[in-house]
């Protein structure tokens, strides 16, 4: 599915963290997709309240807390830059599909990074 939402499709996720040699370059490209999908989650099920969007959100945490044990495999980790990325991001997509109020804490609460 692609996305259909403009500010999103013109978005580039996680901008800050690729370029850096400190997170290897595929798992940072993964991280991407994790946010694509949830976008194409939140467009095919259009969450009706923030409960609804926070469950989506929990799973594509989830994922995050995958792809930081692949980072650690590869001698690297979701450490404060990466957090703070990553919860920005969150927070963008959840403004972008009308959910300005949504806490950037709770978007990201299943994280174990």
């Amino acid at each position: 599915m692609a996305i259909t939402n403009e500010k999103v499709a013109g978005y580039a996720f996680l901008e800050k963290l690729f370029g850096s040699t400190y997170y290897p370059q595929d798992l940072i490209a993964e991280g991407r997709t994790i946010l694509l999908d949830l976008c194409e989650r939140i467009e095919r099920q259009r969450p009706a309240d923030l409960a609804a969007l926070y469950a989506l959100t929990a799973v594509a945490t989830e994922r995050f807390n995958e792809l930081d044990g692949k980072m650690r495999d590869a001698g690297s980790e979701i450490e404060t830059v990466a957090r703070d990325e990553i919860a920005v991001d969150f927070h963008f997509v959840a403004k972008a599909y009308g959910f300005p109020e949504a806490d950037i804490e709770e978007l990201v609460a299943e994280r174990d990074w």
